[in-house]
């Protein structure tokens, strides 16, 4: 099991956007927390480098992508850091 922690401009953020898009992210959570960062059954998955991580909530105009970070702390932690459109990501 991880733990998931979500950075606070996320949370504040959330209630922007679309109730598809807060769904999908609330089915990302779940399915970190209970089988870890690596999401290969998501939408456009990729690692971004080392323990980063992106996938797409909603395809279309504006996609919304999420984009996470495990913890180096040795421990199952990981932090969602951006949630929003594709344009504004910090890839």
């Amino acid at each position: 099991m991880w733990v998931v922690r979500i950075h606070k401009n996320v949370a504040r953020a959330l209630h922007k956007y679309p109730r598809s898009v807060k769904d999908r992210f609330d089915a990302l959570v779940k399915d970190i927390v209970e089988m870890g960062p690596v999401r290969g059954n998501w939408p456009n998955y990729s690692k971004l480098g080392d323990r980063r991580h992106h996938c797409h909530l909603k395809k279309g105009k504006p996609a919304y992508v999420a984009v996470w970070v495990e913890s180096d702390m040795g421990i199952q932690l990981v932090e969602v850091r951006y949630v929003g459109t594709h344009e504004n990501a910090p890839y």
